[in-house]
């Protein structure tokens, strides 16, 4: 059975940091792009981050790049997304979620399992 958990989440106070992680299970890891995506109240859910199954390579939303860094150790099956000038705008639960192949995707369609969430609250 595909599991993937989330935590590290919190409340942290604008300009700080926090490092998610999401651990996954019931798959081959390797085999798997990994996305980050987060949903706040009322708003649709958006994509924040991925990294491919191959070699690596990422891709973030516009509105976390150069704030936000995905990584992913496959000898642990784990994903990480270390946010860094967090804003109140970044307040939202925080899911990890896999899709077979080596493309990068932000688009929640694209994504197969999906974790329960992390909630992530940045105060002014």
């Amino acid at each position: 059975e595909v599991q993937l958990v989330e935590f590290g989440g919190g409340s942290v106070q604008a300009g700080g940091s926090l490092r998610l992680s999401c651990v996954a299970f019931g798959f081959t890891f390797d085999d798997y792009a990994i996305g980050w995506f987060r949903q706040a109240p009322g708003k649709e859910r958006e994509g924040v981050s991925c990294i491919s199954s191959s070699d690596g390579s990422t891709d973030y939303s516009d509105s976390v790049k150069g704030r936000f860094t995905v990584s992913r150790d496959n000898a642990k099956n784990m994903v990480y997304l270390q946010m860094n000038s967090l804003k109140p705008d970044d307040t939202a639960v925080y899911y990890c979620a896999i899709k077979r192949g080596i493309y990068l995707a932000l688009e929640s369609y694209e994504y197969d399992y999906w974790g329960q969430g992390t909630q992530v609250t940045v105060s002014s």
